[in-house]
């Protein structure tokens, strides 16, 4: 078994009429200690994928009393674990007291800056081995012990647990995740896997799948290379998101990375054909063996371009200077905002893909910017997985790895939008529709023309990853010398 020692878990419920059987609206203990068995009940689920039994309580305080409309929160820390045998602390802390006084309403009720601890025990629980199934989606969800330590002081069980705490469900994420399918791109051809989608009615079907797996937007990569002209480019290009839209309702996105020089008027052709999002590399790097060729004075001319088009941007981050250039690009008002951002991690020569990078970047997210985060091959499940623990959307497919397992070619993007959405809702986010991500991107933002002194504010969807918009436009109002610190090679 899992070292399980320190891992908690907290729950917190509104004690309602039902729970009261004294009179003055006095809660019965026994309620308190039932709170501590649905504690115990889930830590045993986590860790074991079983309820178990709670066999008895060596210990319990009853500290406080708690009444009608007060809200508890209820703490369970395991502090011994062996065989079949978990021993866990807990503690009750009210958390919220429903206001009591003559002359205030009945509803009335007060946050408590500090927790009224109202009860402590020590219990034990037994799993028996063979119902123990050791589940797989659990382990991602608990931080690793700190060098301060996630464990109890030994001979002091009964104690305030430590501030290692998973809280379900998460708070530290919104409630909701948009999932988008990167279908063709990448350099990805059908002579690398069979299943590719190569004409724009595969493309379209294979749209229409990821669609009905949860995806609420289709990203779609296209290589220029192959076209004899712009003209030619321009209507295979729009053939293809005819097709999609006409598959379903997911919400389009285009883009042309490739190594070589970029070439702005690309870019300029992919606004022109009926795309919601047209992304932008905001800098160049090393593109495995190549190299993407994008200096700044070309990533603003492109930018321009697209925003004499009113075009909504997505800029595109293989390195970390790259999104310090997507901000910059915003303050000078290159870009509209919101800041859309993909991060694309795992290319070799760029940003590497490790967990510690994902939450980095989502620690450097400006509010009220919108973020995305995709892993090239291998790397695929477990950025994305980092990037929706951390707040982020993602984006998965075939255009960013064909293997589903090692040596097991997928068969069509739609299995990642599945199993990105299995794990979106074990976490507690739910994928979201193409509308409800049309709000979440704020399509209907300002238009790029209008300044912040200007600008009618507009409604955010709540939820870290898309904060008051008022903080982003005190953010663009620095000036640009800030952004040029931040992106010199010194820095």
């Amino acid at each position: 078994m899992m070292n399980a020692e320190g891992i908690a878990i907290t729950l917190r419920l509104r004690m309602g009429p039902g729970s009261a059987d004294r009179s003055g609206g006095l809660v019965d203990p026994s309620r308190i200690l039932a709170l501590f068995g649905d504690v115990a009940a889930e830590l045993m689920i986590r860790i074991d994928g079983d309820e178990g039994i709670l066999r008895g309580y060596q210990q319990v305080e009853l500290l406080a009393p708690v009444f009608v409309g007060d809200y508890v929160e209820a703490t369970g820390v395991i502090t011994r674990a062996s065989g079949s045998t978990r021993q866990i602390a807990f503690e009750a802390r009210k958390v919220i007291a429903a206001v009591r006084a003559n002359g205030a309403s009945p509803t009335a009720a007060d946050a408590l800056a500090s927790p009224v601890v109202v009860g402590r025990a020590l219990g034990t629980c037994i799993v028996p081995r063979a119902q123990q199934r050791h589940p797989k989606l659990v382990l991602p969800a608990f931080p690793a012990p700190g060098p301060d330590g996630a464990r109890l002081p030994e001979g002091h069980a009964i104690v305030t647990p430590p501030p290692h705490v998973v809280v379900t469900p998460p708070r530290s994420t919104p409630p909701e995740i948009i999932l988008a399918a990167s279908i063709v791109g990448g350099g990805v051809t059908r002579d690398h896997s069979p299943h590719i989608p190569v004409s724009a009615e595969e493309i379209a079907q294979e749209a229409k799948r990821c669609r009905d797996a949860g995806a609420a937007v289709v990203h779609l990569g296209f290589d220029a290379t192959s076209a004899s002209s712009i003209e030619e480019f321009v209507s295979r290009t729009r053939e293809i998101v005819d097709a999609v839209r006409g598959a379903c309702d997911a919400l389009v996105a285009v883009s042309t990375l490739a190594p070589g020089a970029e070439a702005p008027e690309l870019r300029t052709a992919l606004a022109d054909i009926g795309a919601d999002i047209v992304s932008i590399t905001t800098g160049s790097c090393n593109f495995g063996d190549g190299i993407v060729e994008n200096p700044r004075s070309r990533v603003r001319q492109t930018a321009s371009s697209l925003r004499d088009r009113n075009a909504r941007v997505l800029c595109e981050c293989l390195e970390l200077g790259h999104l310090d250039e997507a901000v910059a690009l915003a303050r000078e008002r290159l870009i509209p905002q919101p800041l859309r951002l993909q991060f694309v991690l795992g290319i070799p020569g760029a940003l590497g893909a490790h967990d510690e990078v994902v939450r980095f970047l989502a620690s450097r997210i400006p509010k009220g910017a919108v973020w995305f985060a995709a892993g090239v091959g291998r790397f695929q499940r477990p950025v994305t997985e980092a990037a929706a623990r951390s707040g982020g959307h993602v984006r998965l497919g075939l255009a960013d790895n064909l293997f589903l397992k090692r040596g097991v070619l997928a068969e069509s993007s739609a299995v990642f939008i599945e199993r990105a959405a299995s794990f979106a809702r074990s976490i507690g986010r739910d994928p979201v529709a193409p509308a409800r991500a049309r709000a979440i991107l704020r399509f209907d933002a300002v238009a790029p023309a209008e300044t912040a002194e200007t600008a009618e504010p507009t409604s955010v969807p709540a939820g870290p990853a898309a904060e008051a918009s008022q903080e982003v436009a005190e953010q663009t109002s620095s000036p640009p010398s800030e952004v040029d610190d931040k992106s010199s090679p010194s820095s």
